[in-house]
Order: structure tokens, then C-alpha cells, then sequence
């Protein structure tokens, strides 16, 4: 499942130096969106729409496709590494959001790891002369998906995950398809197939980890997502001969270690 979307990044990488990035949106979204009713559509029939949080369904499905917008922008102009370590604040974010959203308590060390990993990003980002406003939308990013877990957590006991998944295309293909005309450029043929392949590993990797958090407590699921930082730093060296700086790299642990201690540690005082 990370393998499967750190290679949706690259891919998603590699177009955003020939394409726009709303028309690399849009096909990410519907072909998610047609691969749902094709393969999922004759099993799962009127489940797939019927949801009792309908607003809260849009709203979701609007977070996660800003987020998509924004990561996906910030690849045209990051090392790839470079982008995943920053968006992985979205865990600490999102212990901020539940302590004032859903009013959960957050004990003291969590707090002190939310500082240290946001304190992280900065040696991420580096002592640079000249700052580039592509180091704020992976943060962007991070922010949309991070209000897009706790909305899901405010409904998830009471809708069906594959509904959610259904919504999840749905409202990003109508919405994206508003706006790809103004950005659209017809793909070559060869570059089809990496299209396609972004759809595709979206749905697929997000119906993998569904199913994955049906067989598996989120506690011991938390840590591998971050091996997904590792497949990026790879592919983004083997694919667009990027590497982060010494100070990236242990900007990146100090994220990464703040991270796991707001999954695992000690939820009390």
C-alpha cells in the first residue's frame, strides 16, 4: 500500500513537469471515480450512495481534494522526500484539531512532540537565502487532510467505508471536472497509461487501507505509513536524481520519531 503511493507521487511528479496539475487531479479523481462503479458498483449496489451524513460526506470529500491539489502542486516544485516529510505533520495537526474539534485530551508529551515535529519542518525546509512559496502548500496540504481524518472519525461509526470511498470520487470528479477546461491539454498517448495508473493507485491504495484498519488496530498500522517516506526518497533519487540535504534527512527523523510518539505513546498525563 505505501509502495503503491509513493509510486501514485512520482507519477504524479514526472506529469506536473509536462501537465497542469488540476488536469492530473482530475484524472486521478475519475478514474478512482469510474473503477468504483465498474468494479465495486454491481456488488455493492445502492450501499454505495446511501449515507446518513451527506453534507459531511461533501465537506470530507472537498478536504481531501484540496489536499490533493495542493500536495500534488508542491511536487512540481519539491523534491519528492522533500514534499512527503513535510506533509507528514498531518498526524500532529491532527492531535491539535482533535484537542480543540473534538475536545479529546492530549497529554503533555504529545504536546511537546507536536513542537518538536513542526519545529522539524524548518530543517526540512533548510537555512535558504530565497524563500519558495512551494514549501507552504505541502503544509496546505497536511492542514486539508488532517480536518479530512477528524471529520472522518466524527462519522466513521456510523457510515460504511466504501461508502465513503464512493464519495470520496464522486464529489472530487464533479468538482474538478468544473475546472479542468480552463487548464486542459490534450495527454500524448504514451503518457495515457501513467494517468490512468494515478487513478488507480488512488483507489486502490485507499481500498487496501480500509481493509488493512478492518484487520489491523490503527496503533500497529501508524508506524509502517511512514515507510512510505523511504520508498519517496528512493524513487525520487532513481527517478529525478533528487536527495535531501544532511539537514533534510534529520529534519525528516525528528518528524518521523515525533510522529510515531503522537501514534504510540502514552495517551495520559
Amino acid at each position: 500500500m505505501v509502495l503503491l503511493f509513493a509510486m501514485l507521487e512520482t507519477v504524479a511528479k514526472s506529469l506536473s513537469q509536462s501537465y497542469p496539475v488540476p488536469l492530473i487531479v482530475w484524472f486521478r479523481y475519475v478514474t478512482h471515480f469510474f473503477l468504483m462503479v465498474v468494479l465495486l458498483g454491481p456488488r455493492y449496489g445502492s450501499r454505495l450512495i446511501k449515507t446518513k451524513n451527506p453534507k459531511a460526506q461533501v465537506f470530507r470529500a472537498l478536504l481531501l481534494m484540496g489536499s490533493t491539489l495542493f500536495y500534488f502542486t508542491a511536487l512540481s516544485g519539491l523534491p519528492l522526500a522533500t514534499a512527503k516529510s513535510i506533509s507528514f505533520v498531518s498526524p500532529l495537526l491532527v492531535t491539535i484539531f482533535a484537542f480543540w474539534v473534538l475536545k479529546e485530551r492530549v497529554s503533555r508529551g504529545r504536546w511537546i512532540a507536536v513542537v518538536v515535529g513542526l519545529l522539524g519542518v524548518l530543517l526540512v525546509v533548510g537555512p535558504t537565502g530565497t524563500f519558495s512559496w512551494y514549501f507552504v502548500l505541502p503544509l496546505l496540504a497536511a492542514i486539508c487532510y488532517s480536518l479530512y481524518q477528524i471529520m472522518t472519525r466524527r462519522f466513521s461509526a456510523t457510515e460504511y467505508p466504501v461508502t465513503t470511498l464512493f464519495y470520496t470520487g464522486f464529489v472530487g470528479s464533479i468538482l474538478i471536472s468544473l475546472i479542468v477546461p480552463v487548464f486542459w491539454v490534450t495527454p500524448r498517448f504514451e503518457d495515457l497509461p501513467l494517468f490512468v495508473f494515478l487513478g488507480f493507485a488512488g483507489a486502490f491504495g485507499h481500498f487496501m487501507l480500509i481493509k488493512a484498519m478492518e484487520l489491523e488496530d490503527a496503533s500497529f498500522l501508524s508506524p509502517l505509513t511512514y515507510v512510505q517516506l523511504i520508498w519517496a526518497t528512493l524513487l525520487g533519487y532513481f527517478a529525478f536524481d533528487h536527495l535531501p540535504t544532511n539537514m533534510g534527512f534529520v529534519g525528516m527523523v525528528v518528524i518521523v520519531g515525533a510522529g510515531l510518539y503522537v501514534a504510540l505513546g502514552p495517551r495520559k498525563s
